[in-house]
């Protein structure tokens, strides 16, 4: 994932299109210049802050110190936060355009759905593969490719992957966390997925042959059917930060001077290339 850090409430990042070579024209030909494709998109943060109250009390009667375990807390809860954030900005809309005004969803063309006999199913390895030929046919490149899945899609993979099969020591290792990388991908485990809508035997939203979205038709409204996770391409997400988190801890005169531990960070996130992201729906 790209990281940025900026001043400012928002932020544009420009975009460069693809460019191919022309064939010399011969000797000592005239220079050419091949213009490349331009565009932005707008990255806007929001301010996110934790804080909680120890109580001197509560000091007194811990051996260990609950300072240490609530900034720990305060970190996670940030941490939290900012996958919501890149979630959002992987699956929602991107601000595009001069001035950020125009927004671009990721397209139905980067959805794939788990299928078993024509129905939708729960995760499985045929949708990582379908994730992973988008990939491929779109000749993305920018790095590590990830894969955002909830424990339960995890799970799901390895039982319906038969005993026999090569694929399925791959998933028990993934499983038992004795690995983290599978078909080029490195999976990331996220319980803060959203759960969408998506039809699996609609024509007009899914083709069941190909496993992928055909076309627009709210095949990827908000709803409760599936469960979403997500793949992507290192730079095909960017992470916006104001600043670095701040984490304080003081005395607080107006609360019997317990100690309030305290922290924000100030980030927004974006997604730079649709290409780069693959939606992997499945049935929860």
């Amino acid at each position: 994932m790209r990281s940025e850090v900026f001043k400012g409430k928002a932020e544009f990042f420009d975009r460069l299109g693809l460019a191919t070579a022309q064939l010399k024209q011969g000797r000592n030909s005239p220079t050419p210049n091949l213009d490349i494709p331009h565009s932005r998109r707008m990255v806007t943060t929001s301010m996110y802050e934790w804080a909680t109250l120890v109580d001197r009390k509560d000091k007194l009667q811990n051996i260990h110190d609950p300072e240490n375990q609530y900034a720990i807390s305060a970190r996670n809860a940030l941490g939290r936060s900012m996958d919501d954030v890149l979630i959002a900005a992987a699956l929602g809309n991107a601000s595009t355009g001069e001035s950020g005004s125009t927004t671009q969803g990721l397209g139905t063309g980067q959805g794939v759905l788990a299928v078993a006999g024509g129905a939708a199913s729960r995760m499985n390895i045929q949708a990582l593969l379908k994730a992973k030929l988008l990939f491929d046919q779109a000749e993305v490149d920018g790095g590590q490719r990830y894969f955002v899945h909830t424990a339960g899609m995890l799970e799901a993979m390895l039982e319906q992957t038969q005993v026999t099969s090569a694929d399925y020591n791959s998933v028990k290792a993934l499983v038992k966390g004795e690995v983290d990388n599978y078909l080029g991908f490195k999976f990331i485990h996220s319980e803060r997925l959203p759960l969408f809508s998506a039809t699996a035997n609609s024509a007009a939203t899914y083709d069941p042959t190909t496993g992928l979205y055909s076309t627009a038709g709210g095949a990827l409204s908000p709803g409760a059917t599936t469960v979403s996770g997500f793949c992507f391409i290192g730079d095909g997400l960017l992470l916006g930060k104001n600043e670095e988190a701040i984490g304080r801890i003081d005395e607080r005169p107006d609360y019997s001077y317990s100690m309030q531990v305290y922290a924000s960070m100030d980030f927004g996130a974006v997604r730079m290339e649709e290409v780069k992201v693959v939606q992997v729906s499945a049935l929860p």
